[in-house]
C-alpha cells in the first residue's frame, strides 16, 4: 500500500486548522436535506461547531448556548452550523427538541471533519469562525463560549 509520508493515524492527533488558513470548501446536507455550501456563504461570518453527538450532555449545552446567544450571533453577521456524522433524522429530532435556530449538517464518514481536523473515533469537539473572506478567524477545541467565538467576527 502506498505511504503518503504521514503516519497512518496522524488524523487522530491533529491540531485545528490555523487562524489565517483558507477554510476548505464543502457541501453537506442539513437535517432537512438542503445542501449547504461554504462557498455560498461568503460575506458572512460562519461558525462551525463540530460536536460528537446529538442529545449528549456537553453537546446539548454547547449548541443551546449558541441558541441562547442568537441575538448576538445575528448582530455579528454570523451564521451557525452544527456538524457531526449522525444522520438527518437524529439531527431533526435534536434540533426540534432543543429549538435550535440553525441547521445541523450531516457529515457522513467525517469527510468534512477530516478537512477541518475534527475526525476521530468520535468527532473532536472544535469550533471555527470563518470570516466573510473565507479565512479561518478562530479555531479552538473544546467548548468556548459564544461570546469568545463571536469576538473574532469581522
Amino acid at each position: 500500500m502506498p505511504h503518503s509520508g504521514k503516519p497512518m493515524l496522524s488524523w487522530l492527533f491533529s491540531d485545528p486548522l490555523p487562524v489565517g488558513a483558507d477554510a476548505p470548501d464543502f457541501a453537506l446536507p442539513d437535517e432537512r436535506g438542503q445542501v449547504v455550501r461554504l462557498s455560498e456563504l461568503r460575506g458572512s461570518n460562519v461558525i462551525l461547531v463540530f460536536y460528537p453527538g446529538d442529545e449528549t450532555p456537553v453537546c446539548t449545552r454547547q449548541l443551546c448556548e449558541f441558541r441562547d446567544s442568537w441575538d448576538q450571533v445575528r448582530t455579528r453577521n454570523a451564521v451557525v452550523y452544527g456538524v457531526n456524522a449522525q444522520g438527518a433524522e437524529s439531527h431533526r429530532r435534536f434540533a426540534g427538541n432543543r429549538r435550535l435556530p440553525f441547521p445541523l449538517l450531516v457529515d457522513k464518514g467525517q469527510k468534512v471533519g477530516e478537512l477541518y481536523h475534527t475526525r476521530g473515533l468520535v468527532v473532536k469537539r472544535t469550533v471555527y469562525l470563518i470570516g466573510p473572506d473565507g479565512k479561518v478567524r478562530y479555531a479552538r477545541r473544546g467548548k468556548p463560549s459564544p461570546a469568545e467565538v463571536l469576538a473574532a467576527a469581522v
